[in-house]
């Protein structure tokens, strides 16, 4: 119901208001009353309403400079200035004071209820278009988190947009990039035949327990760094330092950094990782660079030789990237491109072979396999391994590599199963992340419907489609990973781990982790 508050120092024009405005018709009520502007401004920051009417000479204080005071209060409602003095100044000085309606006493019943009707009328659009800013405001909170994670990795590939590659206009999380010194740590899964076996929806969950592990290794020895997943089985963690520390003592923090990672990740996944590590650079600018020097320690090809070197190559990760980015975006003739140039100067710069040739394209199909799992497209749904396998280790070279991606290429843009899936993909990428960081707590789908504005039916399906499972099948996984996490550490028994990981009820959580894991907790806790 609406709230109206009326002032105007004539106890009968007070009067007539009561009982002249048709208060059911409008859906509305006095809020209150009073005979001053000062009353009235007491009178309306105690009661809030939502439409004033008011009378412009009154004792104590007028009602112009009670309307100036309101609007410096940034009161929003409605006023309509109800007067017997029709002077074109007060009427000027109402229009600044963004009054509604500037009406002459006497005044007719049905004149002055189409002013209220339109006042409040008003008031209802209002309300209904700070309703969607703010539901749209709540969507942007939600998905920011994405949008800096892509920044970052953009940052860190080199594909930021040359507009934005100032100090000022990084984004405010990073204001502390301007003044300090960067390194780029490479991180790749080691291609054994473990890892080669694993689904893309088991290499996620992977995925996000080597993230924990990283965060909580380099966390004990940088307080500032970013990590960010890349192409494939690759990722990467930018490092900070401040410009004057000592340089012995960060080569040993980096030293110790990349064998302690290594030791967890075998210990807790049983997984090898392979780790890499740029140069510092002493402006954000040149972090690209230090990913590259990474990446090719990495691969046991050194340090990038030469500035000029660097910008006359097509530099790998930066290639990937831009590569994986075409292909998320179905710009299928910018993906050929990039294909095209990249073949040309590897036929240029380095030997051709067929076994490298091989080599390139396993690694190219495994940034294209995962760069369309983001967008929630499974490749085993178009091409069988098997076809694929065979295609592969029939290339003789860099130029029959290039034919056969390109036409890989043609088959994903035009297939009839790409299209609209990317903004869902937003969607279910919150709610994977808002699994794994209150996998804890009693989390439902509709709780996340109501999140991420979907209907609970509607997200169930496209969580299964992107996922390859339910909402439940994948939150009891992630609980049960971290719950076998928690054992190996042999520190806590089996109750207070079932606990840890949002299950009251033992037995149960017995039951789950050996359909899981194929072992009872107790096994794992006892070693």
């Amino acid at each position: 119901m609406w709230k109206i508050a009326i002032i105007d120092d004539d106890r009968q024009v007070l009067a007539g208001m009561r009982r002249g405005i048709p208060w059911n018709e409008l859906d509305a009520e006095v809020a209150g009353e009073a005979l001053n502007g000062a009353d009235g401004l007491d009178m309306i920051r105690r009661v809030r309403p939502d439409v004033i009417i008011t009378d412009i000479y009154m004792p104590v204080m007028n009602g112009l400079d009670m309307i100036s005071e309101l609007r410096s209060q940034e009161f929003e409602g409605k006023i309509i200035i109800l007067s017997g003095y029709s002077d074109f100044e007060y009427a000027r000085q109402a229009l600044r004071l963004d009054v509604s309606d500037y009406l002459s006493k006497p005044i007719s019943v049905p004149t002055f209820k189409s002013v209220l009707a339109k006042a409040l009328q008003d008031l209802s659009s209002e309300d209904i278009r700070r309703a969607r800013e703010d539901e749209m405001m709540h969507k942007l909170m939600l998905y920011e988190p994405f949008v800096e994670k892509e920044w970052v990795k953009a940052a860190l590939t080199g594909t930021l947009d040359p507009t934005y590659r100032r100090d000022e206009l990084l984004p405010s999380p990073y204001l502390y990039w301007a003044d300090t010194s960067h390194m780029v740590m490479g991180i790749e899964l080691d291609r054994c035949a473990r890892a080669s076996s694993l689904t893309v929806a088991d290499w996620n969950l992977f995925r996000f327990a080597v993230s924990n592990i990283v965060h909580e290794v380099v966390r004990e020895r940088f307080a500032s760094f970013e990590y960010t997943e890349l192409h494939g089985m690759r990722s990467a963690v930018v490092l900070h330092a401040d410009p004057g520390a000592a340089a012995d003592r960060l080569a040993g923090l980096i030293g110790e950094l990349g064998a302690t990672l290594k030791t967890c990740v075998w210990n807790y996944l049983k997984l090898k990782l392979r780790i890499g590590f740029g140069a510092w650079k002493a402006s954000w600018l040149d972090i690209p660079d230090s990913t590259e020097e990474a990446f090719r320690s990495l691969d046991g090809k050194g340090l990038v030789p030469s500035r000029e070197q660097q910008w006359n190559m097509m530099r790998p990760v930066k290639f990937y990237q831009e590569l994986a980015s075409a292909i998320k975006t179905s710009q299928e003739t910018r993906a050929k491109q990039l294909v095209t140039d990249y073949t040309r100067q590897l036929q240029e710069q380095s030997g051709d072979t067929p076994e490298y040739a091989r080599m390139l394209a396993s690694e190219l199909w495994g940034v294209i396999a995962y760069c369309l799992y983001d967008v929630g497209m499974l490749l085993d749904d178009l091409f069988p391994n098997r076809e694929l396998s065979r295609e592969m280790s029939a290339l003789g070279g860099l130029e029959q590599l290039a034919a056969w991606l390109t036409e890989k290429i043609t088959v994903i843009c035009r297939s009839r199963e790409w299209g609209g899936s990317s903004k869902h993909r937003q969607a279910v990428d919150f709610m994977v992340q808002y699994i794994h960081e209150h996998y804890d707590e009693d989390i439902t789908l509709s709780e996340l419907a109501d999140k991420v504005f979907i209907s609970r039916n509607y997200l169930s399906n496209i969580f299964r489609n992107m996922t390859g499972e339910t909402f439940n099948t994948y939150l009891t996984r992630v609980r049960m990973e971290k719950a076998k996490e928690l054992l190996l550490e042999r520190k806590m028994l089996v109750y207070e781990v079932a606990d840890r990981v949002g299950y009251k009820n033992v037995p149960y959580f017995s039951t789950l982790f050996k359909k899981f894991t194929g072992m009872n907790p107790t096994e794992l806790a006892n070693g």
